[in-house]
């Protein structure tokens, strides 16, 4: 007759440690959980919601305009949109991006109003008026709320270095009904 053999708390124990280094790695190095707090990226991200960032894929691939990165900024991290990449000369006119010349359309800004209570969502400014720039240097990255009329950004503080960039932001996923793949 066959016995039934259990594994011993060693064994389920030893199953458990490994696991948690294991999710510990992957959490480390890999993808993190971040939450909103702030109205800078309204109506793209409001505060409270819960966002998975992926610390790996900017590595492996370029950072591209428009990303919704997370970045280090003294002690605090910050959300924010990427609007210059290095060697982009910037310009805003009549609530227009002009990026090396060219318009882009920004659709995520869609939702509000223009203008709002008579003014510009994103007052007219040059690269080189805020930064004395005249284009976004090597190794640095101009970045830029959603929410144009109270976000602190790369308008205020400058440039911010890739090297304080923690990652994309690739899933939002609370609350539920926002569930959302495609940042």
């Amino acid at each position: 007759m066959g016995q039934k053999r259990t594994a011993p708390i060693g064994e389920w124990v030893k199953t458990a440690i490994i696991l948690f280094v294991l999710f510990i790695f992957i959490r480390t190095f890999f993808f993190s959980s971040y939450e909103v707090e702030g109205d800078s990226m309204r109506p793209t991200l409001e505060s409270g919601n819960k966002l998975v960032v992926n610390k790996i894929g900017y590595r492996l691939g370029e950072i591209k305009r428009f990303d919704v990165i997370i970045f280090h900024r003294k002690k605090e991290d910050y959300v924010k949109r990427v609007i210059g990449l290095p060697g982009d000369k910037i310009t805003y006119a009549d609530d227009h991006l002009f990026i090396n010349g060219n318009r882009y359309r920004e659709e995520y800004l869609d939702e509000y109003e223009r203008p709002i209570l008579g003014q510009k969502l994103t007052g007219d400014f040059t690269l080189e008026e805020l930064t004395s720039a005249e284009t976004v240097p090597e190794g640095e990255l101009f970045v830029m709320g959603d929410n144009r009329l109270v976000s602190l950004d790369s308008r205020h503080f400058g440039f911010v270095p890739i090297d304080k960039v923690v990652g994309r932001v690739d899933v939002k996923y609370w609350p539920l009904d926002e569930f959302n793949l495609d940042m």
